[in-house]
């Protein structure tokens, strides 16, 4: 115990979406990727803006930054490097790191590992963050000025697991995409989902359209952080409780056989049959009801 201090620190916490998927459509594969994301991409970056990479596990990543400034700033280079990466990778085959970061007090050993409840606080943002996206706490946002063509959007608040009071995150948005030609391009629609449970609890996310466009199986809503792209950390969601998807053009969700059910508009959804929402829909998972409206791009 005496080897070990406590220090403030920003801590960025990665974790590769749908590794699973990619490990069984070709191991090797995705494992040579994740290594040359690792050695070309996170090392230079966070060594770059002056952090450290703490340790890698498999498909996560953990650093800390003596800045949140340093320590956001990395964090997007880092996605928009991924970006130009996944480009030259079949669909398939792309690797989508949700990134979350915060600001919090750590435990550090004598091998310099860190622990504690910072750490544990950046995995859970992480994991309501989106996939190609920075999702940061609202101590990080209070106290970081984000570079000119970005911008936080709020992501409201949740309750996430082993901790009492709900976490209120926001996501750090381009205000604007640019194309490898550097001319701009429109910035994705995007569907907000504005929840509130039986006892008053609020629960929110963003959904970017064209990305789940590009997503043939979509993103499954649930209670499992570690199978799902949007997590709510709700008794009366299931584990992998219902899909989002474009069919023709247009948002559905799908219940997955969920235990409490998925209704559109006060309707049951029937278990595997997609239905369409639109902005003004009112979308019930569990106990959870959510007002979906659409949100004007950022210029």
């Amino acid at each position: 115990m005496a080897s070990m201090q406590r220090r403030l620190a920003a801590i960025i916490h990665a974790d590769l979406a749908d590794f699973t998927r990619l490990m069984e459509g070709s191991e090797t594969l995705t494992v040579h990727h994740l290594k040359s994301a690792t050695s070309d991409i996170w090392r230079p970056t966070i060594e770059a803006g002056r952090g450290r990479l703490v340790g890698i596990v498999g498909d996560a990543m953990l650093a800390e930054f003596t800045s949140t400034v340093a320590a956001v700033a990395a964090a997007i280079d880092i996605q928009e490097r991924m970006t130009r990466f996944n480009r030259t990778l079949e669909v398939s085959e792309r690797l989508m790191f949700r990134i979350g970061v915060h600001l919090g007090e750590v435990i550090v050993d004598e091998d310099q590992n860190i622990f504690g409840d910072g750490v544990n606080l950046a995995a859970r943002i992480q994991a309501i963050g989106e996939p190609g996206g920075v999702a940061v706490s609202r101590a990080v946002r209070d106290i970081t000025e984000l570079q000119v063509d970005y911008a936080f959007v709020d992501g409201g608040e949740h309750q996430v697991k082993n901790v009492r009071r709900p976490v209120h995150i926001y996501h750090v948005r381009p205000k604007t995409v640019l194309s490898d030609t550097t001319e701009p391009l429109s910035p994705q629609p995007m569907m907000r989902f504005e929840g509130i449970d039986l006892s008053g609890q609020k629960y929110g996310f963003d959904l970017a359209l064209d990305w789940l466009a590009t997503r043939r199986q979509g993103a499954v809503v649930g209670r499992a952080v570690d199978q799902c792209e949007f997590v709510l950390a709700h008794r009366t969601v299931s584990r992998r409780h219902a899909c989002l998807t474009i069919v023709e053009d247009a948002l559905h969700v799908e219940d997955l056989g969920s235990t409490n059910g998925t209704s559109v508009n006060g309707m049951l959804a029937c278990v595997g049959v997609p239905v369409p929402i639109h902005p003004g829909t009112r979308l019930k998972i569990g106990d959870i009801e959510f007002s979906v409206r659409l949100v004007a791009p950022q210029a």
